[in-house]
């Protein structure tokens, strides 16, 4: 899904979602949840395209694919995190919202331990 196409599809369901937000405001948080599934599925394309790259990437520069595995973990994180804390903050729960992102920042601080861990050990071997 080009970025044409999911601008022209939030500015829709926006417009929608508005229409609803002041006599039924629970269809303007169904609105905003399907407005941001419809758009995850654009993006699971790109993530495709995305994973193939860092194969190739891989395979060509012989990485160890546990670290590309650990960066789309987080790039999965970050992105799931950012949709629901914003689906959150629109039911007008912020202290939820504010809970989600603390726990994707932590979640995201324990993926980064083994990359952490080994690039001491490279600095060690410098220096040692």
């Amino acid at each position: 899904m080009s970025i044409l196409k999911v601008g022209v599809l939030a500015v829709a369901g926006v417009l929608l979602a508005v229409q609803f937000k002041n006599g039924k405001t629970e269809y303007s948080t169904y609105i905003s949840v399907v407005l941001g599934i419809l758009i995850f599925g654009g993006i699971l394309g790109y993530l495709e395209i995305l994973i193939h790259a860092f194969d190739k990437l891989e395979e060509d520069l012989d990485l160890d694919y546990a670290y590309v595995a650990i960066l789309l973990k987080m790039l999965g994180i970050t992105y799931v995190s950012e949709l629901v804390s914003a689906i959150c903050k629109d039911a007008g729960y912020q202290s939820v919202a504010l809970q989600i992102e603390i726990f994707a920042r932590l979640g995201i601080m324990v993926l980064c331990i083994p990359i952490l861990m080994t690039l001491l050990e490279v600095v060690r071997g410098f220096l040692g």
